[in-house]
Formats: C-alpha cells, sequence, structure tokens
C-alpha cells in the first residue's frame, strides 16, 4: 500500500514540474497544428522545416503536429492542446467565436492576400454549372471554405441539388476522385496560373496522375476570399506571440522557406492582418442563413 502511495506522490510531483515549465522551452514546447488540407506527411515534412527556423530565429521550442481534420484544429484551440496554427479561413472563424482565437498574421502568394475556390469536373457531359444538378458531388470538409462553403454557397444561389454528397477530408482526395470518376465534380482551393502552369488543388497529384490537368478541368470559379491565417489562442503570451510572428514573417525570406511554404499552403510568406479582414467570409455565412456553429454540431 505504501508503495502505490509513493508512486502516487511521485506522479503528481512529476505533472506539477512539467505544468510549470515555461511556454516555448523544451520541457514544453508551443503546440503548432497545421491544417490537414493535403497529404499529411507533406506538411509535416515541410512543417519541420519551419519548425527549426523558428528555433533558429527566437530559441523557442515548437512542436509541429496535424490534426485529423479541420474541427479538431478549432477544438485544440479551445482545450489548449493547441496553441498556434496556419488555419483556414472558416476554421479559423469557428476558433473565433467559439474559443477567442486571434488571427495575426494571413498568408500572402505574390503580393495577393486572397484565393478562391473551384469547381471542377473530368465528366465530358457536364458543361455548365446547372448540369450538376442531380449529380455526385464531393467536398473536403464541412469547415472548409474553398472546398465546401464557397461551393455550397454558389449551389445554394444556382438552385443546384446533388443527387449525393462525399465529403473526402483533403483537396488531393477530392482532385483524385474526380479524375478517377468516382463523383461527377468536386470542390477545391483556386490559386492563378504562374508563367502559364496551372497551381490550384490539381497539382497536388501531378506527379501520381501526370495527365491530371488535361483530364479533369474547372468548370467554375467561387471567391475570392481572404487567404489562410496565423492564429494563436486565447490567452496567448504576447511576448512569444512577437517572437513568432517575427520569425513567421522572415521565413519566406530564405531559400528553404519558400520552397516549404509554397508546399505547405502555396504562399510566399506573410503579413500582419487582424480579424476584421475575414469580415467577407462572415458575410457569406449570413447570406446562407447559417452560423458558426451550424457546422459544428
Amino acid at each position: 500500500m505504501l508503495k502505490k502511495i509513493f508512486i502516487l506522490f511521485l506522479c503528481l510531483v512529476s505533472m506539477a514540474c512539467t505544468s510549470k515549465k515555461e511556454l516555448g522551452t523544451e520541457g514544453r514546447p508551443i503546440q503548432f497544428a497545421l491544417v490537414p488540407g493535403q497529404d499529411s506527411t507533406v506538411l509535416m515534412e515541410n512543417g519541420k522545416v519551419l519548425e527549426q527556423w523558428i528555433h533558429a530565429q527566437t530559441g523557442l521550442f515548437v512542436k509541429m503536429q496535424v490534426p485529423t481534420n479541420f474541427v479538431a484544429v478549432v477544438e485544440g484551440m479551445g482545450s489548449q492542446r493547441v496553441d498556434v496554427a496556419i488555419m483556414n479561413t472558416f476554421g479559423y472563424i469557428m476558433a473565433h467565436e467559439k474559443y477567442g482565437a486571434n488571427a495575426k498574421l494571413i498568408g500572402v502568394n505574390l503580393g495577393r492576400s486572397e484565393y478562391w475556390g473551384q469547381i471542377i469536373t473530368s465528366d465530358p457531359k457536364i458543361q455548365k454549372i446547372q448540369d450538376l444538378n442531380g449529380k455526385k458531388i464531393a467536398f473536403v470538409d464541412p469547415a472548409s471554405t474553398s472546398g465546401y462553403l464557397l461551393a455550397a454557397k454558389l449551389f445554394k444561389d444556382e438552385n443546384i441539388k446533388p443527387s449525393e454528397i462525399v465529403f473526402a477530408g483533403k483537396h488531393d482526395s477530392v482532385v483524385t476522385m474526380v479524375y478517377q470518376g468516382r463523383i461527377d465534380a468536386g470542390a477545391t482551393y483556386h490559386t492563378p496560373e504562374e508563367n502559364g502552369v496551372p497551381q490550384d488543388a490539381r497539382r497536388l497529384v501531378k506527379e501520381q496522375f501526370p495527365d491530371v490537368f488535361q483530364k479533369v478541368r474547372i468548370l467554375k470559379l467561387t471567391g475570392p476570399i481572404p487567404s489562410d491565417p496565423v492564429v494563436f489562442r486565447k490567452d496567448f503570451p504576447a511576448d512569444l506571440e512577437k517572437k513568432l510572428t517575427s520569425a513567421l514573417k522572415s521565413f519566406g525570406s530564405t531559400p528553404e522557406g519558400a520552397v516549404a511554404l509554397k508546399k505547405l499552403y502555396h504562399l510566399t510568406g506573410f503579413k500582419d492582418c487582424d480579424d476584421k479582414d475575414y469580415d467577407s467570409t462572415r458575410k457569406i455565412l449570413l447570406d446562407m442563413g447559417k452560423n458558426v456553429q451550424d457546422f459544428v454540431k
């Protein structure tokens, strides 16, 4: 009995010591989440590059993670299992309204801090958006802005009623399903061409399917919307926030950082922002007659 009490005492002491460790130290690293919009291996590999950059610039210890879905990132903000995250636009609005999380940086791509959604198909019989009535459609996730929300608004405006809806979980999964003909059409993010080369979600599977740009075409664009933000949980220490935002803004200026950012979220850098930058997305919700809670039930 005494042995069990002693072991319990040691566990309590260990827990107390851990809780007292300062955030950003090796014993209590800052938990940094990457919203899962594509292959988790790609995100983690390039997230590690960012993790090392932050440590080199600030001395802070950061631990990257890729939660299972958008909502898991939001809930992580509420439980403090996530301190900082690069989030999708709508996921941020959820985190802000539910848990008081705040956007401090916005992603930039070649000077643009906005992006679009797109409807894609490989079916030659589908030539206009109205042809999607009664069709099987794939979305990314209920909390994905370009991969669901914008497309859902378009369908509402055009009175399009799919026969079946599938949530694939990731943008590359939607493209793959369209390419393979498993669905009639899908919704993903869109980024304008660079030097005549498509940069939208289809590029995520080009290595696996070299003819994806020929086989899968863009039916219609949706948007634009503000780019993905860097979000801090409520009550995150201001001094650590300042260090992290400074490191993030300089990351894209290095060759390694430029490559990693492009592979992560097709960005070239970050710039300062605040919550008001995302009011346009809130308006889309209002136009649809929905609120954040409709997407987290």
